[in-house]
């Protein structure tokens, strides 16, 4: 489904503020795998997600979505195959646009855009529906300007938007460091469930190492631009937190700058 080969990226080459931020990466993700994503500030983990949705061109190597080559395309193009959710609640939505209206825009992605109002009464219901399941008191207010909800609830409706139309690759960029506790947890067991749901390939990143053990079926954690440890299954569900910091320090030959950051767990 996704198919990343030798991904290298290096920002300000041949300056003093030359970076590395990608060496070499490859990674495959069958189709349904719930990839978490981790590493240290400085790792490549943004840097990765933002080459696959085309706001960065990899400089070598080449990105594949269902066999298809998007190295080069526009970020507007491939977004066809793409659904993202941003860590900022304020990316992903129109804030001076409906509730209704941002969702009616979501259900025509791939389609061919007009001027023609797409919520029908159909769709209408259909949203309703799926605004109740949030939990949120949103399926009341399906004429509200986004702009005017809690970022808590605009995260929960761009998930929403990004699988409203069943995605090739589901991006998910710490889309709940912004949040408070409660509602990122929230926000958490919505996306777990419209993966699951919807049996949707999906790369989340987080700083929260507990969130990266509980969710989704791989894990991979980066370091200096490399991936250097890609665990699933079994194996994946028998780490612990500590197991996997000794892994990372063997791998890695280097210990977490800073590991008490990456334990913090929604309470």
């Amino acid at each position: 489904m996704l198919e990343i080969s030798n991904l290298r990226k290096t920002f300000f080459p041949g300056t003093l503020n030359e970076k590395k931020a990608l060496q070499g990466v490859n990674l495959h993700l069958k189709e349904g795998d719930f990839c978490t994503v981790i590493g240290s500030n400085g790792s490549g983990k943004s840097t990765l997600m933002n080459c696959i949705a085309g706001v960065f061109y990899p400089d070598k190597g080449f990105i594949k979505i269902n066999g298809v080559d998007v190295s080069r395309m526009s970020e507007f193009v491939r977004a066809k195959y793409i659904g993202r959710v941003f860590q900022d609640p304020m990316k992903g939505t129109a804030a001076d646009m409906q509730v209704e209206e941002n969702l009616a825009m979501a259900s025509r992605r791939g389609q061919r855009l007009s001027l023609q109002w797409s919520a029908d009464p159909t769709k209408r219901a259909q949203f309703t529906e799926l605004l109740k399941e949030l939990d949120l008191g949103l399926e009341n207010r399906l004429t509200t300007r986004i702009g005017t909800l809690s970022g808590g609830q605009r995260q929960a409706i761009t998930l929403l938007m990004a699988t409203l139309v069943k995605p090739q690759i589901l991006l998910l960029d710490e889309h709940t460091a912004a949040l408070d506790p409660k509602t990122a947890e929230k926000v958490l067991a919505l996306t777990k469930r419209r993966i699951e749901e919807g049996n949707l390939t999906a790369l989340m990143i987080t700083h929260n190492m507990r969130d990266a053990l509980r969710f989704g079926n791989r894990l991979i954690m980066m370091h200096e631009g490399r991936i250097i440890i890609d665990v699933e299954g079994e194996e994946k569900q028998n780490l612990t937190v500590q197991s996997l910091l000794q892994m990372f320090e063997k791998a890695s030959g280097s210990e977490f700058s800073d590991p008490e950051a990456l334990l913090a767990v929604p309470t």
